[in-house]
């Protein structure tokens, strides 16, 4: 069943990224929320349905708290991370991971 999915992974620290909200966009209209769990996932993916439907799609990684938190950041230099991406196959998996550091970031379409 076709997905959106996606996981945080901390790599100055080699850990997943426990703690980080997630939102999900379609357009201008909000679809799911979810937090990261231990292992840097969401507990389900954050749409599963029978077709996802085409088009512009944003994932909004809320960092600022889990930034501060773990690497004693007081004014962390993200707060917040969008990325953006379109859904153009409307049977597939996209599993678009996030891996975090504390001036950097990376992402890529992942299985």
């Amino acid at each position: 069943m076709p997905r959106i999915s996606t996981h945080v992974l901390d790599i100055a620290k080699g850990a997943p990224a426990a703690g980080i909200v997630i939102e999900l966009h379609h357009g201008s209209r909000g679809i799911n929320s979810s937090i990261t769990n231990k292992d840097g996932r969401t507990d389900e993916p954050l749409i599963t349905a029978g077709r996802i439907p085409a088009g512009p799609y944003e994932l909004v990684f809320r960092v600022q708290d889990y930034l501060r938190k773990h690497h004693a950041a007081a004014h962390p230099f993200f707060d917040n991370i969008t990325i953006r991406f379109h859904v153009t196959d409307e049977t597939a998996n996209y599993h678009i991971p996030l891996l975090l550091a504390p001036h950097a970031y990376s992402t890529y379409r992942g299985s």
